[in-house]
């Protein structure tokens, strides 16, 4: 059973996101990413209460803006979604997931050398490559710790 429900376009959306966040991390960065996308559409709690697909979450809105970059900035559909990128979406989807953003609902890419230890309030849960991962304080989204 996967993780979420899911469509065979959104498998399309969620490769893109992932190529278009994270391709220069190569395949580890970019499950990472997988997981921050997956692990919102699980989430019922905070910013992801009205959430529950994939489309859903590459598109939320937060602020006045796109939550994610890649959509912002509209490189998320630069490129098509390659087979490698399909099959780690994929892997996301169905039961992949890996610290530090096993339950991770953000991450981003500072300009400082260093990732801080909160982000909007959020605890650090781990760094890869470029990548800054904070997962939930504890007790406020449960929800993202189950499936």
């Amino acid at each position: 059973m996967p993780r979420v429900n899911y469509r065979s376009h959104e498998v399309d959306e969620m490769a893109r996101m992932m190529r278009a966040e994270a391709e220069g991390e190569g395949k580890q960065g970019m499950l990472y990413v997988g997981n921050v996308i997956v692990n919102r559409a699980v989430a019922d709690c905070l910013d992801f209460k009205s959430v529950r697909s994939i489309h859903d979450v590459i598109f939320q809105v937060q602020g006045g803006n796109f939550s994610f970059e890649a959509v912002q900035k509209g490189n998320v559909f630069y490129q098509r979604a390659r087979t490698s990128e399909r099959r780690l979406a994929t892997q996301n989807l169905d039961y992949w997931r890996d610290h530090p953003a096993k339950y991770a609902l953000w991450y981003f890419n500072p300009t400082a050398p260093a990732c801080p230890p909160t982000w909007y309030d959020q605890p650090f849960s781990g760094q890869f490559k470029e990548h800054c991962f904070y997962e939930p304080k504890p007790g406020t989204c449960d929800s993202v710790y189950r499936g």
